[in-house]
């Protein structure tokens, strides 16, 4: 499973990213988390507003800062 967390690096993009690994250490399942902070990679996937999370390449989540428990549901 390949995770992105898209953000310009702001506190709720930081804390996004620290939810996602949350998430994955409680599911214990093997996944490779990103941070994308490029604005031309974060525009590619049609995002205008951040933190988002993007799952094997599908844009799950927008403008909203997930907590754990929220994240795992995109995770199943």
């Amino acid at each position: 499973m390949n995770i992105k967390v898209l953000g310009s690096g702001c506190d709720k993009c930081k804390k996004l990213e620290a939810n996602v690994k949350e998430a994955i250490a409680e599911m214990g399942i093997e996944a490779t988390v990103e941070k994308v902070e490029d604005f031309k990679q974060i525009m590619a996937y049609g995002v205008m507003q951040t933190p988002a999370l993007v799952v094997d390449e599908k844009v799950k989540s927008v403008g909203k800062l997930l907590k754990p428990d929220e994240v795992k549901v995109f995770l199943k």
